[in-house]
């Protein structure tokens, strides 16, 4: 992992001493709460239906065990004992108390993490494949570039106010983990003549307005890289709408100017900006010396084949484990969607005994993903039954990735200022009334969002749950055919919404449907989807109204 360097460490203590400054004066009146806001934003810290809520980075996904230790630190001393995973790769804590977001930053800043740049209109948290230098299929560990532009980013003055906040996402593989096509920049890593360079995608975002980003352009070499990101940013800061919030965002930008507009923009920026970062390339070479691969061990792995024969074990394998670059090896996911569990919360205690297992057998790394579930990224395969055992002490062995219990779901109108719907209790009743067809159900993604800005990408589940209010009264829409792989696809809304009593029992009609229409077992919900076409799963949603009628 990359090692902070003393500057990184001066940067992160000074920039919560000012804080801890801002916070004072707040508490003994010197700032209102309009002349506060955006400093608090400028540190992550947002002002919620019932408390505050802090959300800290965790840049590319990427924990080592101790700064596991200290979120579950954090957790337990200053806010309910939990935090939730969100799906930009962040960790959030709902409960904090004012006068204590110093102190927090400041343990934050022990084990090289912060706040900054995890709202307000700033280029956000760098996100990357929760998989990277792990994964089977790379070409590259996109982590190292992620870490470039995360420095780069961080306090970067021209980027402080842009007309609205811009997300990055990097990859190495082909197998886009990443979401690269609904971030404001997409990087992919690819090779061209034997050498790494990036395929750069633009203007892409959910939200009230949903919309794949495009081909920017297909190679930039490592040596421009920043500049060619600056030159991107740029034209935003200058060509993006400030008179409309909901306008701002360079997916307009891009759908109102159209591409080779922006890309001429983009391209004469770059030739101003080019060569202003010399010493790039010498930089991401010390940074991937951190990343480098763990010490293997050469091991038997009898283990994990001989426990193949119980059948809990088998299913939480089928499920749970993703082919590692070392066949010895294994990825595995570990599910935060279990028996009545709110999807995305983690207790101090799991985050205690996850940083024990990562550093015993997992050579002291952690993952988050954008599904909102945890990843050991390197697990010798003789271990898995071991630890298999002990996610089950610690309820974590869910053996439900991928499957329709899996469901991402921002917190809603339990915790958020925005929301206008539930979404919690919708994931929490799907998950119980699904459970017992989930594994005849196989490959199925719901996502729920509890308003329009989209925090739980509802665009993009084989079925999207979209919360809406409707003249005071929770309704909820309903998408198909959403796709977050590589083959991204934004799902079709089927038709009028539901009341909050009725919209589980309306995703269960599609999902029965499905299994009365799949050609065979091996045919998933969205090839069925896909081949069929809308229609036949719109006509199941509505059948209980046309009864009615």
């Amino acid at each position: 992992m990359y090692d902070q360097t003393e500057f990184d460490r001066d940067f992160l203590k000074t920039r919560a001493a000012q804080f801890r400054q801002q916070v004072a004066r707040r508490i003994d009146g010197s700032l209102t709460e309009e002349e506060f806001r955006p400093l608090r934003l400028m540190n992550g810290l947002y002002l919620q239906l019932h408390a505050y809520m802090l959300r800290v980075a965790i840049p590319y996904g990427t924990l080592n065990s101790d700064q596991l230790r200290t979120l579950a630190m954090i957790a337990e001393r200053w806010d309910k004992g939990y935090g939730h995973m969100t799906t930009r790769q962040n960790i959030q804590y709902n409960w904090p108390k004012l006068a204590d977001v110093p102190d927090i930053l400041d343990a934050l800043a022990e084990v090289g993490m912060h706040a900054v740049q995890t709202s307000g209109n700033t280029i956000r948290n760098v996100t990357a494949d929760p998989y990277a230098g792990a994964a089977a299929d790379e070409i590259a560990d996109p982590r190292p570039v992620a870490e470039l532009v995360r420095q780069w980013s961080t306090d970067h003055p021209e980027f402080q106010f842009l007309p609205r906040k811009f997300k990055i996402a990097v990859t190495g593989a082909e197998a886009d983990r990443a979401i690269l096509k609904v971030h404001d920049i997409g990087l992919q890593l690819v090779e061209r003549d034997g050498v790494i360079g990036a395929r750069v995608l633009v203007g892409g975002g959910l939200g009230r307005t949903p919309l794949l980003g495009e081909e920017l352009r297909d190679y930039v070499s490592m040596d421009e890289l920043l500049p060619y990101i600056e030159a991107v940013l740029a034209a935003y800061n200058i060509a993006g709408r400030r008179d409309n919030k909901y306008k701002a965002r360079i997916k307009i930008t891009l759908r109102e100017e159209g591409m080779e507009a922006l890309k001429e923009q983009v391209e004469a920026r770059f030739a101003e900006r080019r060569g202003i970062y010399p010493n790039a390339v010498a930089e991401l070479e010390r940074i991937e010396k951190g990343f480098a691969k763990p010490v293997y061990k050469d091991a038997p792995t009898v283990a994990h084949f001989n426990a193949l024969t119980d059948r809990g074990y088998a299913e939480w394998a089928e499920t749970n484990l993703v082919s590692h670059a070392n066949p010895d090896y294994a990825i595995v996911r570990v599910s935060l969607k279990g028996r009545g569990a709110t999807p995305g919360d983690i207790t101090a205690d799991q985050m205690r005994a996850l940083a024990d297992l990562a550093d015993e057998i997992g050579h002291g790394e952690i993952r988050v993903g954008q599904d909102q579930n945890l990843i050991l990224p390197h697990v010798h395969r003789g271990d898995l039954p071991a630890l298999r055992a002990a996610l089950e002490g610690i309820a974590l062995a869910e053996a439900n990735t991928g499957l329709v219990t899996d469901i991402t779901a921002c917190p809603g109108m339990d915790y958020c200022t925005l929301a206008t719907a539930r979404s919690i209790p919708v994931a929490q009743g799907l998950a119980d009334r699904l459970r017992p067809i989930e594994r005849e159900l196989g490959q199925v993604t719901i996502k729920i969002s509890g308003c329009i800005n989209a925090c739980g990408h509802h665009h993009l589940g084989h079925i999207g749950i979209l919360g809406l209010d409707r003249a005071g009264v929770e309704t909820y829409q309903i998408t198909l055919g959403g796709d977050p792989s590589a083959d991204t696809a934004l799902g079709e809304r089927t038709g009028p919404g539901f009341a909050y009593d009725e919209v589980v029992p309306a995703i269960e009609r599609i999902l029965r449907a499905y299994l009365a229409l799949r050609k065979a077992p091996s045919e998933t919900f969205l090839q069925a989807v896909r081949r069929l076409g809308t229609g036949p799963f719109k006509e199941a949603l509505y059948e209980e109204q046309k009864d009615a009628a």
